[in-house]
């Protein structure tokens, strides 16, 4: 999903793993996608720590930057958006896009823990995202 959104992006788009983005890369950023899958309710671990290593260091330097979200959920991913919506607002951040969230409706053991394959009308709502961004910043809509 990450993949499909920088792809609609373009050369506008940059594409950080969760485990590697320092403060510095969110300081550069006109706009941010956030996207991760919702485990046991929540943002994955590696979105969580990222909000902890950089909350901080970034707290009174972001507000009013535009921002959305895609979470990849096994049934209504309600949970992770929430928290990402909670830490997000303390840094004063304005949502653009109403929250993507795509159901792979990963309900057994078996499910949960195989390999998933995202449907090709999600990556195209993902690319979408991606390009919305990304034009909404050349053109200064936000």
């Amino acid at each position: 999903m990450a993949a499909a959104a920088k792809e609609g992006g373009g050369d506008g788009a940059r594409l950080i793993a969760a485990a590697d983005v320092i403060p510095q890369d969110l300081l550069d950023a006109g706009a941010y996608l956030f996207v991760c899958p919702e485990n046991l309710a929540s943002m994955s671990g590696m979105m969580k720590e990222m909000f902890d290593r950089c909350y901080y260091p970034l707290l009174g330097r972001i507000e009013g930057r535009a921002y959305a979200t895609a979470i990849a959920a096994g049934s209504d991913g309600a949970g992770a958006q929430a928290q990402i919506d909670r830490i997000v607002k303390g840094w004063r951040l304005k949502r653009v896009a109403d929250p993507l969230i795509v159901n792979l409706a990963a309900q057994t053991p078996e499910a949960i823990l195989a390999p998933k394959n995202v449907y090709n009308t999600a990556l195209c709502a993902c690319r979408d995202l991606g390009a919305a961004l990304c034009t909404g910043l050349e053109l200064g809509i936000y």
